[in-house]
């Protein structure tokens, strides 16, 4: 079922959604304090060494890793649904988010707490999470493979939140806690050029394999013996686009920290839009994503003197879209 957008093409509305992200990035670059005034001109820019250097150095990197953050998370949040056909899976669902949680806290509380051993080490635990959970499903021998992986995620993600538990209650409370704290809660305040290009090659060979193979997520999302009726090779196509799914996760969540909701509510926004064609929906996931993710970004940094963590903006946001969802006439669950 498709909603406001199906009266144009998939092609036209895509293009709609391209301009409203690149609006939207221009306008991030001109909305903060600076020091007193809410928005800046581009005239006020050029004339201004300081403003300069505040748009290039410190906005322009946390703009763009915003963007590839809600890319990431989103389209990996529809990669999931479809494989694993549950609307309510997000891109953590195989010990990714709790591996990187665990590698973040590892590194907060028995390394030297710099960004790049804390960044490092999230990345690393969280490419563990995939590699056990696809270990431990590849030895059960209970249901198929899909069913195997998702219960495999399950037990992997709860060992992982059980051991941040326990770095948790030996972190030392007066610095090393609230650290851990506030990577769980998420933020770009720390975005540099620096930890854009750390992200980059990653993230960008993830997305680019994920657009791609879009077409495939639709034969993906049937049955083994349909999906394989018809061409495909299930197994090692899922593991593609499974595996390129959580790169791009572990990549951008290793300088966010953790940042919930996005991969959960942006593939349910697209589908309403644009209907269950992945050929269609993915784009237009990647780029609502970068939408969504870059208003939450520019709402944590503006909305309070302070700035709010990234991750209570969109858990609270996404909270409420999925309500307001829910709530809408017309809206059937159907598999």
């Amino acid at each position: 079922m498709r909603g406001s957008f199906s009266r144009f093409r998939p092609g036209n509305s895509i293009l709609l959604l391209a301009c409203l992200l690149l609006l939207a990035a221009g306008l991030s670059l001109l909305i903060g304090r600076y020091p007193s005034v809410q928005f800046l001109s581009p005239a006020a820019i050029a004339e201004d060494e300081m403003a300069t250097r505040l748009v290039m150095n410190l906005r322009f990197p946390r703009m763009i890793i915003a963007i590839l953050l809600g890319m990431s998370l989103s389209a990996s949040g529809l990669v999931f649904q479809m494989i694993f056909g549950n609307p309510l899976v997000e891109p953590g669902f195989l010990g990714v988010t709790q591996g990187a949680s665990f590698g973040a806290a590892f590194a907060i509380v028995f390394l030297s707490n710099t960004a790049w051993l804390v960044q490092t080490s999230a990345t690393i635990f969280a490419i563990a999470g995939l590699a056990f959970s696809y270990y431990l499903a590849h030895n059960l021998r209970y249901g198929g493979w899909v069913l195997r992986l998702l219960l495999a995620g399950i037990a992997v993600s709860a060992l992982f939140s059980s051991g941040l538990g326990i770095l948790k209650y030996m972190a030392d409370p007066l610095s090393q806690l609230p650290e851990i704290t506030f990577w769980l809660l998420g933020g770009l305040s720390s975005s540099t050029w620096n930890k854009f290009l750390s992200i980059l090659p990653a993230t960008s060979i993830s997305l680019v394999i994920l657009f791609l193979l879009r077409w495939r997520l639709n034969l993906l999302s049937l049955s083994d013996a349909a999906a394989f009726s018809m061409g495909a090779t299930p197994r090692v196509e899922r593991l593609i686009l499974l595996g390129a799914a959580v790169l791009a996760t572990a990549s951008v969540i290793s300088v966010s920290g953790l940042v919930t909701w996005v991969g959960l509510i942006v593939p349910h926004i697209a589908r309403r839009l644009f209907g269950a064609d992945s050929r269609f929906t993915l784009p237009a996931t990647l780029l609502i994503g970068g939408i969504f993710t870059l208003f939450c970004d520019d709402l944590a940094r503006t909305l309070l003197p302070g700035e709010i963590p990234l991750g209570v903006v969109t858990s609270l946001l996404g909270a409420l879209i999925f309500i307001l969802l829910l709530s809408m006439t017309g809206v059937r669950s159907q598999r």
